[in-house]
């Protein structure tokens, strides 16, 4: 098992922040995301980090988006869509996500509306 399943969502989400904030998208972008991404709302995200859920429980809970399938291309080298394990795949959508909001693309370019 990978040691991020373990991992509490609460940990990392500091450094997804800074990481869209030192490239000038705010954290309420991130969390429109995530929320996009996870189907939690603003109320279920915060009780996640509040709690300190880990990823497998997180993505375990949430109501991943029908459109979560169109998100592709490659986190630290790997193919987000050819990652086997299902739990790691939700990861490394959540991931490759942060990456495009940081890297400026257009939030309904971010959450595959088009």
């Amino acid at each position: 098992m990978s040691r991020i399943f373990t991992t509490s969502v609460a940990s990392v989400y500091p450094h997804y922040v800074t990481k869209v904030e030192k490239k000038g998208r705010t954290r309420a972008e991130l969390d429109e995301v995530i929320e996009w991404l996870t189907g939690f709302d603003e109320a279920e995200l915060k009780g996640h980090l509040d709690d300190e859920t880990t990823f497998e429980d997180f993505f375990a809970q949430a109501r991943l988006n029908p459109n979560a399938t169109l998100i592709t291309g490659s986190v630290c080298g790997v193919k987000v869509q050819e990652v086997e394990d299902p739990l790691m795949r939700k990861i490394r959508y959540l991931d490759k996500l942060v990456d495009e909001l940081a890297k400026g693309r257009p939030m309904d370019k971010v959450l595959r509306a088009g």
